[in-house]
């Protein structure tokens, strides 16, 4: 089952995202299959392996931890419907709030 998260990042570093969508595979171990980073200016980048080069897999924390501050006070989320995802994935255009 798929679960798709908007996370925010408040006071993000320049140059890095304030929102991050993520596609969570709720079945494999909270791994995310996609994310879509959305920048201040509203430009977006697709990352349809989340995981390549890395050296060390991270499952997504649940939107309840991340609300909770457990990986910082300056995250912030809420699931989203997939049709958000995939319309954002598709387009590359993000028009919402960054907070």
């Amino acid at each position: 089952m798929m679960e798709y998260i908007k996370l925010f990042w408040e006071d993000a570093p320049e140059g890095e995202p304030p929102a991050i969508l993520y596609e969570v595979d709720t079945e494999n171990e909270r791994l995310a299959l996609r994310s879509i980073d959305i920048f201040a200016d509203g430009r977006t980048r697709n990352i349809p392996d989340l995981y390549d080069g890395v050296i060390e897999i991270t499952p997504i924390p649940t939107v309840e931890e991340l609300n909770a501050h457990v990986w910082g006070e300056e995250f912030r989320a809420c699931t989203i419907e997939r049709a958000e995802f995939e319309a954002i994935w598709e387009n590359h255009t993000y028009d919402g709030a960054l907070k």
